[in-house]
């Protein structure tokens, strides 16, 4: 009897909660909305906000209002789900917020493009598509650095949990998952290159590897591609669509966050402004702010740039640099915004002496080309349309001294110029390299109080020496490797870097002049300990030091920037977070899996 009472009483709750969820969506707010207050307001529809809402609406209980600033992923912008059309979105705002950094002093004063996703499932919705979960010595370090319970044996549970592989042994498996939400799939790697890149392997004193997300990630392998039925499968499609009708979720877009809402240090709700103008000269004043309170938890996962940069806008942050800026100081937290880091990489090309590359399948240059592509793709979702084509990878140690790998290589059968934003001029293909761990690191900035203003982004890339000996390294690695027997039938001319550039001073010439982000900023709201000065997150329960009832998770709370690419660790991430939010007693156990280490 008591538990009908209990279900009747949940229902009538649901019921003034979905009235004001329907309200909302119109713009007006019930008159009993302080009683339907959300328990749970997500700042951020990116690849955690999006795993966070999934899984905190699991609970009937809980009441989550889900807030993105940029449109929904919708399933008929075929630029979005089409993998090979991924540099429409790339090199265009509809759905990225376009972020540039200030001129780089090491790097000729260029200043880099930074594309991040402004768009349900963030930039899962504009990336490569290329799921790399990083070394297990990576998470090990980050409970070194203070991130207690963060290593890799709690950690594999849940990038298990998360996914569903193509290759998957069984719900046995020791390293990867049969039944999540997110689809990943071994790369196809048909493109004779790509055969030839994984010969390469066989070769070359590197080595191979069954499975960079297993129990080796050194050596030549194909790539894992978070790719599903010939679509891309963001975290967006994986978490969100299939719940939206949840009672208990509230999803949203065009809704910009302008400032968390506090009483005294206790966050209470948050600020917003629908269909904020980025581009027009008007006041930030004369739109008219609007506030959403909760009973719970605001949880910020808007990114590395965004987090930071509300955080300040919020009154959470270095003090100095607040007063700077006349914001109220909430929680004086100098590690705010700084400890950034990223991974530069750089394109050593060959020109392909066959015709098998996708010179001629990629530009409307020639346009019968890619009209097939298209049409196959619509009618079937299949062929070049539906791959990235970033198909095999690999990774490798700088020299024996180094624990785990310390530089990446992602294979394409194409050339690359300019972000994409430039197409290739012949048959030609190349490998993205790169150091994983640089020492170099920069920092988040505000540039104004209004928040239409882009913060400051300063990566301060290239500011140790050892960032210049290990780029010397990836490209002469890069060049043994194309240099193998492997590519015999397909080598023609270096393209880039070109054979003239020999010497240390000419490499480093050629990297100041041509190296870009590979966009995965992170590590600016760290997890750390208390006691560490420059720690904001508590590891153990997400929260942000110095606040109640305000927590982060994005790729800005990693301690340290992991030895791979950042979506598949960040989807881990929110899993392993919803259950600390969620205060379960009892985390999924930890794995003993093996990790393979070399002699």
């Amino acid at each position: 009897m008591l538990q009908n009472h209990a279900a009747r009483s949940l229902q009538r709750t649901s019921k003034r909660w979905i009235n004001w969820r329907d309200s909302m969506k119109e713009g007006t707010f019930s008159a009993d909305i302080a009683e339907n207050k959300p328990t749970h307001i997500i700042v951020g529809a990116g690849s955690a906000g999006c795993v966070l809402a999934n899984r905190l609406t699991e609970d009937p209980s809980n009441r989550v209002l889900l807030i993105e600033a940029g449109p929904v992923d919708h399933k008929w912008d075929w630029r979005i789900h089409m993998p090979a059309a991924l540099m429409y979105n790339l090199c265009s705002d509809t759905y990225n917020w376009h972020y540039h950094t200030t001129a780089q002093k090491n790097l000729g004063n260029r200043v880099f493009y930074w594309p991040r996703g402004r768009v349900w499932g963030g930039s899962s919705t504009l990336n490569a598509m290329c799921y790399v979960r990083g070394h297990a010595y990576d998470y090990n370090r980050w409970e070194k650095e203070g991130a207690s319970g963060w290593n890799y044996a709690n950690c594999l549970p849940y990038f298990k949990k998360a996914e569903t592989y193509s290759d998957a042994t069984g719900p046995n498996d020791p390293y990867r998952g049969n039944n999540g939400p997110l689809y990943v799939k071994k790369g196809d790697a048909e493109n004779p290159l790509h055969k030839a890149w994984l010969n390469v392997g066989k070769e070359h004193p590197l080595g191979w590897t069954n499975d960079m997300n297993g129990e080796k990630q050194e050596g030549i392998s194909t790539m894992d591609m978070t790719i599903h039925n010939g679509e891309r499968w963001s975290a967006s499609k994986a978490y969100v669509h299939p719940i939206r009708n949840r009672p208990n979720l509230i999803t949203s877009s065009g809704i910009t966050c302008t400032r968390v809402l506090f009483d005294t240090n206790k966050a209470i709700g948050i600020e917003f402004i629908r269909k904020l103008n980025f581009v027009g000269t008007d006041s930030i004043d004369s739109y008219s702010r609007e506030k959403i309170y909760c009973q719970g938890d605001v949880i910020l996962a808007g990114g590395a740039i965004n987090t930071p940069q509300l955080l300040m806008l919020s009154g959470v942050g270095p003090a100095d640099h607040l007063r700077s800026h006349e914001i109220p100081i909430v929680a004086n937290l100098p590690g705010v915004g700084q400890n950034l880091q990223d991974h530069l990489e750089i394109y050593v090309q060959q020109e392909s002496t066959q015709p098998v590359t996708l010179y001629n399948k990629s530009s409307w240059k020639f346009p019968h080309n890619m009209i097939k592509i298209g049409l196959e793709w619509f009618t079937n979702r299949t062929g070049l349309g539906a791959s990235s084509h970033l198909e095999t990878g690999g990774f490798a140690r700088s020299d024996d001294t180094v624990t785990h790998p310390d530089i990446q290589f992602h294979f394409l059968p194409s050339t690359v110029h300019d972000d994409g934003r430039t197409n290739g001029t012949c048959h030609g293909y190349q490998v993205h390299v790169g150091p994983m761990r640089s020492q170099s690191k920069g920092y988040i900035m505000l540039q104004a109080k209004d928040p239409r203003r882009a913060p400051i982004i300063n990566p301060n890339y290239m500011e140790e020496d050892s960032d210049w000996r290990e780029f010397r390294k990836c490209i002469r690695v890069s060049r043994e490797l194309f240099a193998s027997k492997a590519f015999d039938e397909f080598r023609g001319k270096e393209l880039a870097p070109g054979p003239d550039c020999q010497s240390d001073a000419d490499i480093d010439r050629f990297v100041k002049e041509k190296a870009a982000s590979a966009y995965h900023p992170s590590c600016t709201c760290k997890m750390g300990s208390e006691n560490d000065k420059m720690a904001v997150v508590n590891p153990e329960t997400m929260g942000v030091y110095g606040t109640e009832n305000l927590k982060v998770v994005d790729a800005s709370v990693m301690p340290s920037i992991v030895s791979g690419n950042l979506n598949a660790p960040v989807i881990m991430m929110a899993e392993r977070a919803a259950d600390l939010i969620k205060h379960k007693k009892q985390l999924l156990p930890p794995s003993d899996a093996n990790v393979w280490h070399h002699n």
